[in-house]
């Protein structure tokens, strides 16, 4: 990665922390535990997906690498928790916090208050509307809903109606995955029609929602889930319906989903679904890890490419985002329009891991 040492001077601007004001951290003093690791808070936005688990599993592997003491928090989706957990986190003396807020508006406060204490913030997955953080851990997430969209375009022929499962449309993963499926049917494949339905990332409202479409549309032909969350209710669904059957038969919905999981990767196999977007746990958890001992260590980084097959957006002023690479898993490896594909037993993917 490209990083720069930056001058003793901390600078606060506009309410918020500039990486120079990161060199001295809080307290001014030592940035050490006991133990002579650095003390770093992670709250883990959720437990009840795989997903989210997988990354759990991932951060104290990585904090061990990096030498960090984990403070970690679980705030479950509700950002009055997650304001909580960063002032319990505040009083046990963290240099730094994790966290990846679901309401992306929200948390500004608790930003602001961050800043004013000079403790920088790496946000993953998901990025704050206003304010700034030390670095943003996310994939593109307009890519998501694109790859997704070119999938079932050219799956479908440009014909047809797909069901996308929206995530929560407060969060702007919910939103950038939403507003780039849309272009992107409405760009390419016009003859397609979507149905978009707001799930608040819920696996039950996933489900009522999917069956009400199913049954006023019977001739439903795709269904785009923006999170495996609703994995498990989309596909008992289509089997009740008689619709879970090999993608040669006519009678086929073709299923893509956002994540990677182990288990989406298994369905892909068995040919349950059809496709899913790998969005990598493991390396969220590693670059949040190394970004925010960076901004402790009175680093700062630099737009552009970097050494993990990855590039750095200047986001708006102040904000920077990493944007990890999250590749299309099909089962053949095929291309759908300018979309090229992974196989799914490719082993560079976290979910064939082992570990």
């Amino acid at each position: 990665m490209k990083f720069q040492h930056l001058r003793a001077a901390a600078v606060v601007t506009a309410g918020v922390l500039t990486a120079a004001a990161l060199a001295g951290c809080s307290g001014g003093g030592s940035t050490a535990a006991p133990g002579g690791k650095t003390v770093v808070g992670v709250d883990y936005p959720r437990s009840d997906t795989d997903f989210w688990n997988a990354y759990i599993k991932y951060v104290p592997q990585f904090a061990g690498q990096f030498g960090l003491d984990l403070k970690t928090t679980n705030s479950q989706n509700d950002v009055a928790n997650l304001t909580a957990n960063v002032q319990t986190m505040i009083s046990q003396g963290v240099k730094g916090v994790v966290m990846a807020p679901q309401d992306t508006a929200a948390i500004i406060p608790t930003l602001q208050q961050l800043a004013g204490k000079k403790i920088p913030v790496v946000s993953v997955d998901t990025r704050p509307d206003q304010g700034n953080v030390y670095m943003v851990v996310r994939a593109d997430n307009r890519a998501y809903g694109e790859k997704a969209c070119q999938f079932l375009g050219t799956k479908l022929g440009g014909q047809g109606k797909v069901v996308m499962l929206q995530g929560d449309l407060a969060s702007i993963n919910g939103r950038d995955r939403t507003e780039a499926f849309n272009d992107c049917m409405k760009k390419n494949f016009p003859g397609i029609t979507v149905f978009g339905e707001a799930t608040n990332w819920e696996a039950n409202t996933a489900a009522q929602k999917l069956q009400t479409r199913l049954t006023a549309n019977p001739d439903i032909k795709g269904v785009y889930m923006q999170s495996s969350f609703a994995l498990s209710g989309t596909l008992q669904l289509l089997k009740q319906r008689g619709l879970a059957v090999p993608a040669s038969d006519p009678k086929h919905v073709f299923v893509v989903s956002n994540d990677g999981i182990p288990e989406e990767l298994a369905k892909i196999r068995a040919g349950e679904m059809d496709a899913t977007v790998s969005q990598p746990a493991d390396l969220f958890a590693k670059y949040a890890l190394q970004y925010v001992k960076d901004a402790i260590a009175g680093k700062t980084p630099a737009p552009g490419k970097t050494d993990h097959d990855s590039t750095i957006l200047q986001i708006r002023d102040g904000l920077m985002e990493d944007q990890l690479a999250a590749p299309l898993v099909t089962a053949d490896g095929a291309t759908f329009g300018p979309v090229s594909s992974v196989k799914v037993d490719d082993q560079s993917l976290w979910g064939n891991s082992k570990s």
